[in-house]
């Protein structure tokens, strides 16, 4: 088991294209979803699949365990999906020597990118690249199990 401390941006300007060290085509569904739990199957590039459980309410530091699916189940299970399924492409992007998984959404989520870091501990806000944009880490509304349940998420006027 692994304990993430994960910090959630969304992304203001493509600068960050420019630093792609890798891309992956994900195709992502939810089998169970509540509070405090979450059950999700990731297919990666159309090659291999990961059953994903989450257990936690704090969103930006949940109990994770994750195990290999046959590639012929995880599609059959597709039929079981909650709500959206989710179609992004990943793309891993270094700055100041931290990994940051930048995710461009299509499909009912097109024109949403979000960027995630997870570290062992927070990044201070001077390292973090300036191509982020506001912080929406623990925002319900951006976090994958809420995109498949809820859509696109609102703005809230600030």
């Amino acid at each position: 088991m692994a304990k993430e401390v994960e910090r959630k941006f969304l992304v203001k300007d493509a600068a960050w294209r420019d630093a792609v060290e890798d891309s992956i085509a994900i195709v992502q569904f939810y089998l169970a979803i509540s509070s405090e739990r979450s059950i999700r199957l990731r297919i990666s590039n159309g090659k291999s699949a990961k059953l994903t459980l989450k257990f936690g309410s704090d969103l930006n530091q949940r109990d994770e365990f994750e195990y290999p699916v046959p590639l012929a189940d995880a599609h059959e299970m597709l039929g079981f999906a909650i709500g959206t399924v989710i179609r992004k492409t990943r793309h891993h992007v270094r700055h100041e020597n931290y990994l940051y998984e930048v995710d461009v959404f299509n499909g009912e989520l097109d024109g949403l990118v979000v960027a995630e870091l997870e570290t062992m501990d927070k990044v201070a806000d001077a390292l973090l690249p300036p191509w982020l944009g506001e912080e929406v880490t623990g925002e319900l509304r951006y976090s994958n199990a809420s995109l498949a349940l809820n859509g696109f998420p609102e703005r809230v006027l600030r």
